[in-house]
């Protein structure tokens, strides 16, 4: 499931970036999927304005961690199995390499784990549970809004 997430975001990326090299047009396009997301997000949970009011700040601090975690640190190592070099890689290489990546991982784990935590205070545990829902029903949204308009539909 983590990498569906990693994947579509960077399919999102790309498809964003497609659009043009001008750094304000890729913003507005980050801008437009987030206010996106939003919508969609306290449409599906039906947050009040009261829950939204304390939700996004969390939500936000969240999606900025994990970018966080992911641009530091995933991406050096996702870059260094793509490089040419990796299949000169020890094995004593490649073992402290996955060790780094699970460390990563459990690090993304424990933020996840936090952010569920500040939420139970906020919104229900239904709630909680419709909201992986929602994420996964947006970024599906988003993937096949990707497809169609690359094959022009």
């Amino acid at each position: 499931m983590k990498i569906n997430n990693i994947l579509i975001a960077f399919a999102l990326l790309v498809s964003i970036n497609s659009f043009g090299q001008d750094g304000r047009l890729l913003r507005e396009k980050k801008e437009q999927i987030k206010a996106m997301k939003v919508a969609y997000i306290t449409s599906e949970l039906s947050l009040t304005p009261e829950e939204a009011a304390k939700f996004w700040p969390l939500y936000n601090a969240f999606e900025d961690k994990q970018h966080e975690i992911r641009s530091q640190k995933l991406k050096g190592y996702l870059d260094r199995i793509d490089d040419d070099s990796f299949d000169n890689v020890s094995e004593k290489e490649a073992a402290t390499l996955l060790a780094q990546m699970e460390s990563t991982e459990d690090e993304l784990h424990q933020a996840k784990k936090k952010f569920i935590a500040s939420l139970k205070g906020v919104i229900s545990p239904l709630k909680i549970l419709k909201l992986k829902k929602a994420e996964e029903g947006f970024n599906r949204k988003l993937l096949q809004q990707y497809r169609n308009k690359r094959l022009g539909r």
